[in-house]
């Protein structure tokens, strides 16, 4: 019950087209996306930063993640973009945790999607940091070597950090986008998932020429 409370529910998953500029609308803020109160600092003000932000446990963002992933392939070098997970409850943390382990070792390309998949495919159960050291072990990442980065300073330091970017964000449901962190959308914003990228797209674009002024 509680990740269908906290997962955005609207899902209509239609094809995204490579070129979003074809399609041209005019999105309103309050109504497709929420301008966040007070921006929140970017990791490169240079670059339009895009922060996908998840939970593995979501079955939503498990189904957002394949056309997110495939759309974040098509975006230029003008643009940052990055995944946040969060942290609803305690028992949100241990996966988020292993996240970070796998940003660390410079392994979330191969064990991003192959997380949601053992979650929401595999109906894997983590019932133990040894249960997720085991599946990060299929990706080189030795079970040593896992526990001391899981229970780590860096790990804790970036979960507190994300912990924080997250309520500068007003994260309350996920999946959930911030584009350059001023503007937050969720596809119940946008009136889809597919959607809630058609209208990044056009933040992106928005921040882009700013930043060129």
């Amino acid at each position: 019950m509680l990740k269908k409370l906290l997962c955005a529910t609207l899902l209509l998953l239609a094809p995204i087209s490579v070129a979003f500029a074809q399609e041209v609308r005019n999105y309103e803020a309050g109504v497709h996306y929420q301008v966040l109160p007070a921006t929140v600092t970017t990791s490169d003000p240079e670059r339009v930063e895009v922060v996908a932000v998840f939970g593995y446990s979501c079955p939503h963002c498990a189904s957002l993640e394949p056309m997110l992933a495939s759309w974040a392939k098509q975006l230029d070098d003008s643009v940052a973009f990055g995944h946040l997970p969060v942290v609803f409850s305690r028992n949100w943390e241990p996966l988020a945790r292993a996240y970070y382990v796998a940003e660390l070792s410079g392994k979330v390309e191969e064990t991003h999607q192959a997380m949601f998949d053992a979650v929401h495919v595999q109906n894997a159960r983590f019932r133990s940091t040894d249960d997720i050291a085991a599946f990060y072990a299929n990706f080189g990442i030795d079970t040593d070597e896992f526990n001391k980065l899981y229970n780590s300073f860096a790990v804790d330091t970036r979960l507190k950090q994300g912990q924080a970017r997250l309520r500068g964000y007003q994260i309350t449901a996920v999946p959930a986008m911030v584009v350059n962190g001023k503007y937050h959308i969720t596809g119940a914003m946008a009136g889809s998932n597919s959607e809630m990228l058609r209208v990044a797209e056009y933040l992106i674009a928005k921040e882009r020429e700013a930043l060129a002024n």
